[in-house]
């Protein structure tokens, strides 16, 4: 057994009264403690072995120093061997590494432990548990939390022995008691268990004619090296034999893609190599000196250890005699060893210590029939004492257990048919004792498999007169498929809340007992539960008529069992047999079971075995709290188990949380996630943190605490040492944020400069350690002059990591405290999930979505995109009302982009991204947006950051809403895409890129919401109820055909286009902003864009000059043009050009001071070309040596290179964001369909409008289907805005169609009454559901 726990020299040489051997003092409540049996870490990778020992603080050679047989610390009540520390080191002083020290200890193991000695408990009450309570007034028991711990150690000696085993028996990187053994050929281990035992045993006199086996009082110990819990027990050989499956050495298994591979150490170049070693122990000043053969194993090192220390404990010490008068020494060594089991005293164990006394104290009068009648008492004492340790083992996560299982009689009279009925016996710790018998109406056949049973202790408040909850626990009716029997010791919570929905075996408290510990007596019974057999009963089947499967298909658009109602989930289930998975989805149907009987389960097993899944992910909804039966859940993993592992990994967060619905450590889905941790170190690696985060929920805790335990196993010492360096790191950086935080504005920076030395000396030990938020990012230190904090309440950190891989660029990490970043983490995750979505339908939405982790309580990691500036800082750069100007993101891009190609490639970058994250902000309501949450790159990508609010819970300003649009798409934002009207047909093509996106990600509604629903019990403040899973279905949409769906999510667009409530939030936030600021040392000269270095050495104008003129009606003047690139051209310009140029020049830089421009007019009798082109030359002399930003401007280089501002890259194909109109002829946009005699028409968009004065009207479109006898066809669409390119995608449906041969549809444009166009379209020529532009006639046919 091992586990790591870093001991201080003080604490690992300190010796107890009583005790030669030194130990370590053992660390009660320690967090990283967890009773999992697993063996210790072994580096199979490299295959090295290590001695324990290092260096001795007193000493530099390696030095050993061997455990005690027998360790007790009452608070903990688990005994420790030394810790295996990283290579099976154990450092017992200082020579731990700095990086390691004061770390949270990863668990491999069990602690091994006998039953304690007691040398270390102190009990104020001197008979808590006898019967001088009874006879002195009934004293009451002392709770656990008024034992002095540290007092003065009062010595029971209970009757512990060693058995035949001359010394204790361990070994360095095997379970304690284990031997190694390694096998030839492929270095494969086994392990041969060699068993310790105890024994609490009355000794007598030699020469008294007793037998202790006879008397039958001997109670014999061993260690439950997995553990006494049979369920602990089970997982411990399951994720060993998980761990087996995947050897490190075997590449097949283990690629080393990202972890290093390293070679095992051949034993042959050993050979007869030996050390020296020297062996410090506190009972002598001089050291031991061995010497050992290289392969020795420890097991005979610490044998010879002991031997030549000649350590061998007394077996006369630890032996108790009861013979004479030393009852009172049996009495108190009872009522030690109920202290030792959380002060639980059965009453078996009361009435045999009464019997003891009494016999005692009647012993003067008959000496020989006192003698049996002590023998009597002392054997059911010694029964009782074996019951309870029996139930105690069994109930809770010890070390040790009876060598064997104390046999009582089977209760004849309970069967399944049986009620369910218990015995109550008391809730020990409190002064009170009942013994109540519990009958339940209920047969015990009836009761599913996944019964749970709750107990709740009430009392009566003394001022309310209330009735209120002091406490409650819970345990499983079934435990490994056998009826819950015998005792049972059920720990209470105390003061928490009891879970009202998810009441699961992972709630259930087996780790050390609390104050109060429930015991309950069920009938010894070897019941165990029969599952029913799959049954199909169609006797009352109906076959469903046409209007009934349309309902089913329109009731399987809900997606989640939660959004059904009650009326709709009998319907479900009363035609279960004809759903199938084209017309509905298994965990409707399944959840849609009226019960949880046998008969209602065996037809869910019916149906389950004959369902065929149409995709793995379907399962999913399988895996939330609706589904508790495991034969369900069985299959469900069976289905996730053929998603790859990077699939795998974008849903690891729903399958973490949905392990606390598990109903054992042994479940399908733990052995799939520990096997693909042992596939994917990515796998593992998310996996580790997200285990370690979800152990912040109080029910769960150590449910997930022996989870992480079972994965550090697995991930061998190279991944753990990597875990422990992260973890470091982590710390590190929440200690400096803390101290940052609290300090003084004026201290605030120094603070943060001296204790970034921390992080720095924390690199110069490790070298290299890996970022938690992606295990291929690999850092080697920091860069200080780049780190710095925010000035938010929260003040995060900024820091600046120095990237392994050079020419990748520094990594720039925000780390926050005082934050959940739990709810940013899904949001981020969901988005991502979208973005794969569109990926696999082959569109690139150019989403750039970040990383974010959150690494504890209230603090997180959150990746920085490099080159990102936030929107509310492009608008501060345009002055005061830079949020209400339309032109403020297309300067700011033309101002980092001269070239044409690269600003067209920054509107196409600009262009998707935008519509992507309107589609995902909408889709999960993604709240709180303003200029300071979008972000935007010189590349163009636009992003958002900070999702502290979502599902429309928006931030409110007493009854009105902050965020009143769908989503943030400003008329800046089109006005850039457009480019300033010039191109309105990119608006067009914008809706239709929304709506497409939104309609491919509708496609998927099942899983976005099975994904929410795996999360609704994370504890997340915003998504807690079924009212947030129906926010993401309306906003779905998944019952609305493509049709309905693109016109519903238009007039969002036009909702978030019109709403000018978001500019003047932005206006606001702008103003608050610059106000903070305005006392802060004005901002540093904005670096040179990158994109401009490019120009001057490629090609921006070196030089300009004028050659010569041609004398024409205009003069035109020749003009040489020498490039960066030292290439020569040539370009005719006249002087009205030069004029223009200088006139565009000035609006675009009214701040700048421009060269002179040479006057227009000229005094007579002068030779004004010759001037002019004199004028002229000095002109451009200045204008291009002046400055850069000028000289690189596009309308200069767009003069002298012959750029036209509309100009496209060649391969307009990748560039261009869709086809121009054909022409300019007026034309609309239409899609016709028709089903089941509905006729719908969607009007998408037109183009080319224009009024006979050439005036773009707003517009609105009649439609009319002909012949109209009755003139009751006519239908009408919105006005839209001035334009001549509006976009509607609006439906028009007419009912009641029989037949569309000889209709005609006619349809008229008009503006404000005035004609603009019409066409009439012959219904049954055309072809149906496609987009198609129809030219409009100049008159109505």
């Amino acid at each position: 057994m091992a586990h790591f726990v870093p001991y201080s020299a003080s604490e690992f040489c300190e010796v107890h009264p009583g005790l030669q051997a030194p130990y370590p003092k053992c660390h009660p409540g320690s967090d990283g403690e967890i009773p999992l049996g697993f063996d210790p870490i072994v580096d199979e990778v490299s295959n090295e072995f290590f001695f324990y020992g290092s260096s001795h603080p007193h000493h530099h050679e390696e030095m050993f120093f061997p455990s005690d047989l027998f360790i007790r610390n009452v608070p903990d009540q688990h005994l420790h061997s030394h810790p295996v520390i990283a290579h099976g080191e154990v450092y017992p002083g200082n020579a731990t590494p700095h990086w390691q020290q004061g770390t949270e200890s990863p668990v491999v193991g069990f602690r091994p432990s006998l039953l304690p000695d007691c040398r270390n408990f102190s009990v104020l009450d001197s008979h808590p548990y006898s019967p001088q309570r009874e006879l002195h007034g009934r004293q009451s028991v002392n709770p656990v939390s008024n034992v002095q711990r540290d007092s003065t150690n009062l010595e029971f000696q209970i009757g512990f022995d060693n058995l035949a085993a001359p010394s204790p028996v361990f070994s360095d990187n095997y379970p304690f008691g284990q031997k190694v053994r390694e096998e030839s050929g492929n270095g494969a281990t086994s392990l041969t268990s060699i068993s310790r035992r105890c024994n609490i045993v009355p000794t007598h006199p030699q020469g008294s004619g007793y037998s202790r086996e006879a008397a039958g009082w001997s109670i014999q110990l061993v260690e439950a090296d997995r553990g006494s819990n049979e369920n602990i027990a089970g997982f411990c050989k399951t994720v060993e034999k998980i761990r087996n499956a995947y050897p490190a050495f075997d590449l097949k298994t283990n690629t080393g893609k990202i972890w290093s591979i390293t070679t095992r150490f051949p034993e042959h170049i050993l050979g007869r190599t030996k050390f020296g070693m020297s062996i410090w122990t506190d009972f002598s000043p001089y050291p031991l000196l061995l010497t050992q053969d290289a392969g020795c194993i420890t097991h005979d090192l610490i044998v010879e250890i002991l031997r030549v220390a000649n350590q061998y404990p007394a077996r006369e010490e630890w032996l108790l005699s009861v013979y004479g008068n030393n009852v009172d020494n049996v009495i108190e060594a009872a009522k030690a060893i109920c202290s030792v089991l959380c002060f639980v005293e059965t009453r078996d164990i009361t009435d045999a210590v009464r019997k003891l006394y009494f016999c005692h104290v009647l012993s003067g009068e008959n000496v020989y029939s006192s003698k049996m009648l002590i023998e009597t008492a002392v054997t059911e004492l010694s029964m009782a004492i074996s019951h309870l340790i029996h139930a105690y083992s069994s109930s809770f996560d010890a070390n040790f257990q009876l060598a064997s299982t104390p046999e009582s009689p089977l209760c004849a009279d309970i069967s399944l048919n049986s009620q369910l009925s218990f015995t109550v016996c008391a809730a020990h710790n409190i002064p009170e004792a009942w013994v109540t018998r519990v009958n339940f109406p209920l047969r015990i056949k009836a009761l599913p498999r996944e019964t749970m049973l709750t107990i709740k202790l009430l009392g009566v408040n003394s001022t309310s007169r209330n009735t209120e909850v002091l406490a409650w626990t819970c345990s499983p009716l079934y435990t490994k498929e056998r009826l819950i029997h015998g005792t049972v010791l059920l720990s209470m919570a105390l003061h928490s809340t009891v879970p009202t929905i998810v009441i699961t075996p992972g709630i259930c408290s087996t780790e050390t007992p609390t104050s109060v510990t429930l015991q309950i007596d069920f009938p010894e019974t070897d019941l165990e539960f029969i599952k029913p057999e799959p049954e199909e009963r169609r006797g009352d089947l109906v076959e469903p008529t046409q209007e009934c499967l349309e309902h089913i298909a329109r009731l399987s658009q809900k997606h989640s069992l939660l959004l059904l109602s009650e009326q709709q989930r009998r319907i479900l289930w009363f035609y279960r047999y004809c759903c199938n998975n084209q017309t509905c989805s298994l965990p409707l149907v399944l959840g849609s079971a009226p019960s949880w009987d046998s008969t209602t389960v065996s037809e869910m097993h019916t149906l389950l075995r004959n369902w065929e899944f149409s995709n793995p992910l379907e399962a999913l909804g399988l895996l939330t709290f609706s589904f508790p039966d495991q034969d369900i859940r069985r299959v469900a993993v069976q289905q996730i188990e053929n998603v790859s592992n990077d699939e795998l990994l974008e849903y690891l967060p729903q399958l973490v949380q949905v392990l606390r619905f598990e109903w054992s450590l042994e479940s399908p889905l733990v052995k799939l996630l520990l096997n693909r941790s042992l596939q994917s170190i990515q796998v593992a690696h998310q996996l580790y943190w997200l285990l370690k985060n979800a152990q912040n929920d109080v029910h769960f805790r150590m449910w997930y605490k022996k989870l992480l335990a079972a994965l550090q196993f697995c991930a061998g010492q190279a991944l753990n040492n990597e875990f422990s360096k992260e973890e470091k790191l982590i710390r590190i950086l929440e200690d400096i944020a803390t101290k940052v935080k609290a300090a003084s504005d004026p201290k605030r920076k120094e603070v943060l400069n001296l204790e970034l030395r921390r992080l720095q000396q924390f690199f110069q030990e490790v070298k290299l350690c890996r970022l938690p938020l992606n295990p291929a990012l690999v850092v080697q230190g920091i860069e200080p002059d780049s780190c710095s904090y925010f000035t938010s309440n929260a003040f995060p950190l900024k820091i600046s990591f120095v990237n392994v891989n050079a020419p990748s660029g520094n990594i720039n990490v925000i780390f926050k405290i005082g934050d959940d970043l739990r709810q940013d983490m899904l949001v981020l995750q969901l988005i991502r999930v979208m973005d794969s979505i569109w990926l696999q339908e082959g569109l690139d939405m150019q989403m750039i979505i970040y990383r974010c982790l959150s690494t504890g309580k209230g603090q997180g990691l959150v990746q920085m995109v490099p080159d990102a500036t936030t929107l509310a800082k492009i608008h501060r750069e345009s002055g005061l009302i830079g949020p209400l100007k339309e032109n403020t993101i297309k300067k700011w891009f033309h101002h980092h982009h001269p070239l044409e190609s690269s600003y067209q490639e920054a509107i196409r970058n600009f262009f998707y991204s935008c519509a992507g994250w309107c589609v995902v902000t909408f889709i999960l309501g993604v709240c709180d947006r303003h200029s300071d949450n979008i972000m935007l790159t010189k590349t163009g990508h636009m992003f958002h950051i900070d999702f502290g609010r979502f599902l429309g819970h928006a931030q409110m300003f007493g009854s009105i809403r902050r965020d009143r649009a769908p989503f943030i798409f400003t008329s800046e934002m089109e006005y850039f895409i457009t480019e300033g009207g010039k191109n309105p047909q990119r608006f067009q093509e914008f809706v239709e890129l929304c709506c497409r996106a939104y309609n491919i990600v509708r496609k998927h509604s099942q899983l976005l919401l099975n994904l929410l629903e795996m999360m609704l019990h994370a504890g997340l403040p915003e998504l807690s109820s079924i009212q947030d899973l129906k926010y993401v279905y309306d906003n779905l949409r998944p019952q609305d055909s493509d049709l309905q769906a693109t016109s519903y999510f238009t007039r969002k667009i036009k909702e978030s286009l019109e709403c000018f409530p978001v500019k003047l939030n932005n206006l606001i936030h702008t103003l608050v902003q610059m106000s903070v600021g305005s006392s802060a040392k004005p901002p540093a000269p904005e670096p040179v864009p990158q994109e401009w270095m490019v120009l001057d050495t490629e090609g921006s104008v070196a030089r300009a000059t004028i050659l010569g003129f041609s004398k024409k009606p205009d003069p035109v003047y020749l003009i040489q043009v020498v490039q960066t690139c030292n290439v020569v051209t040539f370009v005719e310009k006249s002087f009205d050009q030069f004029s223009k140029l200088h006139s565009q020049l000035q609006k675009q830089f009214p701040f700048h001071a421009l060269p002179e421009f040479p006057h227009s007019w000229h005094l007579p009798f002068t030779d004004l070309e010759h001037k002019r082109v004199k004028d002229l030359n000095f002109y451009l002399k200045q204008l291009l040596s002046g400055s850069r930003k000028l000289a690189n401007n596009e309308l200069v280089l767009s003069f002298f290179l012959n750029w036209s501002k509309n100009t496209l890259p060649e391969d307009s194909a990748s560039h261009t964001l869709g086809s121009q109109s054909a022409g300019h002829k007026p034309g609309v946009q239409l899609v016709i369909s028709y089903e089941s005699t509905r006729l719908t028409i969607m009007l998408k968009h037109m183009r080319n409008l224009h009024l006979p004065d050439g005036s773009a009207p707003s517009a609105h479109a009649e439609f009319y289907l002909l012949p109209d006898p009755y003139e009751v066809s006519r239908r009408k669409t919105r006005t839209a805005p001035k334009g001549s390119d509006p976009t509607y995608n609006e439906l028009i449906v007419y009912d009641r169609v029989t037949d569309l041969q000889g209709r005609v549809l006619k349809l008229v444009v008009k503006s404000k009454g005035a004609f603009v166009g019409a066409v009439n379209i012959q219904l049954s020529s055309i072809q149906l559901n496609e987009e198609k532009w129809y030219p409009l006639g100049n008159s109505i046919i």
